[in-house]
């Protein structure tokens, strides 16, 4: 057996382990890996806020906890007003119930010429068995909605920690990475975050102005219907389905049309009718433009980075996507040598002199050609043309 066959072989066995290891520590990791992610986006997305109260002689730690202490009063006081108005709507929609229960049985008694009753609808869905089933299940389901709710908190408090101290020892934590590289390369990492903030921030600026227009939008078409607390819910429509991805339309339109259905069902139809359709114009017409404009992409590539960033890490991923995109894409336009464009007709989009004709092109001269005809073989009469 060679000399080098054994050390080979614990060589082997032991990158072997290393890999199985690493890939156990990042499995086990990915979570809280995801967490300092989307930590370290809301740092760079206050990041001009600190630093323009930084430069004017306030520590950088207060100043970063007066801004992360106005989000946090802004987002209790708006979670405050919508749970105070959902309970109050639900309290009304249940006093209500037998109402439209009453009504729905007439409607049905008169068009089947049926006979129901809404004591015997009750007593049959206390006695069913379905009713049982479920508020067996719904009480099994406590506990681990409960252990849902505290994980949720719990991830919500570690990335206000990850994102508080990102923010507030930036400048450190930039000297501490670029402390390990040389001048050049320190210089590029430098833009590298400068970008970053840039881009985080025109991206969040494109989703607030979408947020404003979809609730201005979204309260108009309540305020018609006069469907109460219009104003909270158009913010409410508007900040959902800009800032939670993939599921927040749904849940921002499920909100009006609840309490639409409380005043009248009919008006919780034309609400759904008016959200799929915003969605769409939203989706094919507004996000585009606003997202190539402020974060300086093409709508395709926006597009197509949020159904990537969404197989890569979910919801996160669709959150992060474009920002991250958009960053990686000024960053390496830096370093892209770009050449002048030749002057080509087919740059800008017609051909060229030599190029055959296209169909529309020879339909127009062919009946230029037999307008021009026709007069010379109408005169019938023979004599020569007028001088």
């Amino acid at each position: 057996m060679p000399r080098w066959l054994p050390r080979a072989m614990v060589l082997a066995l032991a990158l072997v382990a290393a890999f199985q290891l690493g890939s156990w520590a990042f499995h086990q990791l990915t979570g809280l890996l995801v967490n300092a992610l989307i930590a370290f986006f809301l740092a760079l997305a206050v990041e001009p806020a600190v630093s323009w109260m930084a430069a004017r002689g306030m520590r950088r730690g207060l100043a970063t906890f007066l801004v992360f202490l106005a989000v946090m009063i802004a987002a209790a006081g708006f979670v405050t007003l919508l749970g105070s108005m959902l309970a109050g709507q639900i309290v009304k929609m249940v006093e209500d119930f037998p109402e439209y229960l009453d009504s729905v049985i007439n409607w049905i008694n008169s068009h089947f010429h049926t006979e129901l009753r809404r004591v015997d609808i009750q007593e049959g869905l206390l006695r069913s068995d379905w009713l049982r089933t479920y508020v067996q299940n719904g009480a099994s389901g406590v506990l681990d909605v409960s252990a849902q709710v505290l994980g949720g908190l719990f991830r919500l408090l570690t990335i206000a920690l990850f994102s508080f101290y990102f923010a507030a020892d930036g400048p450190r934590l930039r000297r501490a990475l670029c402390s390990v590289l040389p001048p050049a390369r320190q210089s590029e990492v430098l833009r590298a975050w400068e970008i970053a903030v840039d881009k985080t921030g025109g991206y969040l600026y494109s989703r607030g102005l979408m947020a404003l227009i979809s609730g201005i939008a979204h309260y108009v078409v309540l305020e018609v219907l006069e469907v109460p607390y219009a104003p909270a819910l158009a913010v409410w429509v508007g900040l959902v389905s800009q800032f939670i991805p993939t599921i927040g339309t749904y849940l921002a339109g499920a909100l009006p049309m609840l309490i639409a259905f409380t005043v009248d069902p009919w008006y919780a139809l034309w609400v759904l009718a008016f959200v799929v359709i915003y969605q769409q114009f939203e989706n094919y017409v507004l996000q585009p433009k606003l997202t190539s404009k402020t974060v300086d992409i093409h709508p395709a590539v926006a597009f197509g980075s949020v159904i990537a960033g969404t197989a890569l890490l979910g919801a996160v991923g669709a959150l992060i996507a474009i920002p991250a995109v958009a960053t990686l894409q000024a960053f390496l336009g830096a370093y892209v040598r770009r050449y002048d464009v030749a002057d080509d007709p087919r740059v800008h989009g017609r051909r060229g002199r030599g190029a055959e004709p296209g169909a529309a092109t020879r339909m127009r001269r062919l009946w230029g050609r037999r307008a021009g005809a026709e007069p010379s073989g109408a005169d019938g009469g023979g004599g020569g043309p007028a001088s």
